[in-house]
């Protein structure tokens, strides 16, 4: 087995998770209370962990999350190629009836293959894979043995398909939590493995089943 190892993490919770709001790549907010509660939770659960290479998107909540790990000495870097998928026209708005009904709609497209569909002003799923691959070329062109990656719930679904080699039709097995962690190891041929999916810190760890 390789001995490198990726930590993938979604950010901590912020009011927009807390009221239902649709929050994107165009919504900078901050984590609220319980986002750093369940950043320093994360911290103590993985301090032994020797990262070297820490990596996080432009947006805010990320950088808040993962905080106490970017020490002086520690390499880390920002890249947008990391951000939250846009949801365009439907990023701010509440979850309400009818906001649920379209996003569901579009769901069932992203599912049945439809993965060039996007809201209006937003990105496809198809967008955000090519941002995506970037990414991750140059993440692991940086070296390291130990790296960790903050992002976002549904750029981390699309994430996993990539690394695992998933159709990305079915991006939605793979759930998110706030501050929930997926563990993979790179093999030796260059694939990855998903060792590990660690829940919120405010629940119990759990493997993958």
């Amino acid at each position: 087995m390789s001995s490198k190892k990726i930590y993938v993490v979604r950010h901590g919770q912020t009011d927009f998770n807390l009221k239902g709001v649709v929050q994107g790549s165009g919504i900078d907010a901050p984590i609220n209370e319980t986002g750093r509660k369940q950043a320093e939770l994360f911290f103590q659960n993985f301090k032994h962990i020797p990262f070297d290479r820490v990596f996080y998107s432009s947006l805010i909540r990320t950088r808040q999350s993962i905080e106490k790990f970017l020490t002086p000495d520690m390499y880390q870097e920002e890249l947008s190629d990391l951000n939250e998928i846009s949801w365009g026209d439907y990023e701010g708005l509440p979850m309400d009836h009818d906001e649920n009904q379209y996003y569901l709609n579009m769901l069932t497209k992203w599912s049945s293959g439809e993965l060039e569909h996007k809201i209006g002003g937003g990105e496809s799923p198809i967008d955000v894979v090519q941002r995506l691959k970037r990414a991750m070329d140059h993440i692991l062109s940086t070296g390291g043995n130990n790296l960790l990656i903050c992002m976002h719930g549904r750029a981390i679904r699309i994430l996993m398909t990539l690394l695992l080699g998933y159709d990305l039709r079915y991006m939605d097995v793979f759930r998110h939590e706030n501050l929930c962690c997926y563990e993979l190891h790179v093999e030796e041929n260059g694939s990855l493995i998903l060792d590990k999916y660690h829940p919120s810190p405010l629940k119990k760890t759990a493997p993958i089943s």
